[in-house]
């Protein structure tokens, strides 16, 4: 990876970016030939952003341009877990690194923030993802259930931090 570094937004800042960047993700991991309108992408990371003054929106940047992100929020009702709720990496910049960036560096934003565990589910098809989780220490939990709108397999995952 290039002159990358991972930085937690300020709030309202990169939303834009995040969501154009989850929906050119989520095209191309589900091999749709069309990617979401910003219209359509925009309120699903604003409404994790708005859901908590604990949220955050942590963003990688390579020389000015936001390259990956993750949507971050608490989980109630302690608050000391906080769910990874969206992750993504530019199409463009796959295999670069940035996401094993950005995953290696949130222990310690999230630590920062008072948190003291992570979560985050994966289609458990998504093997590229699965073996990064698995590389960093993430440890599955649960048996895998069907996403309720798609209906593929997730696994959930953890990590103390």
């Amino acid at each position: 990876m290039i002159n990358a570094r991972v930085r937690v937004a300020l709030r309202g800042q990169f939303v834009d970016e995040a969501a154009a960047i989850w929906a050119a993700t989520t095209a191309a991991r589900d091999g749709e030939a069309e990617v979401a309108p910003l219209d359509l992408a925009r309120p699903v990371i604003q409404a994790v952003v708005d859901s908590s003054p604990r949220s955050l929106l942590l963003v990688v940047a390579d020389d000015d341009r936001i390259i990956g992100f993750a949507a971050v929020e608490p989980v109630p009702p302690s608050g000391s877990t906080a769910e990874i709720r969206y992750l993504g990496v530019h199409p463009g910049s796959w295999g670069r690194g940035v996401g094993r960036e950005l995953l290696a560096e949130i222990p310690s934003h999230l630590a920062g923030a008072g948190f003291t565990r992570a979560e985050l589910a994966v289609y458990t098809d998504n093997e590229r993802a699965v073996r990064l989780y698995e590389h960093l220490g993430w440890t599955p939990y649960g048996d895998p259930t069907p996403h309720p709108r798609s209906g593929r397999l997730e696994q959930r995952y953890q990590l103390d931090i």
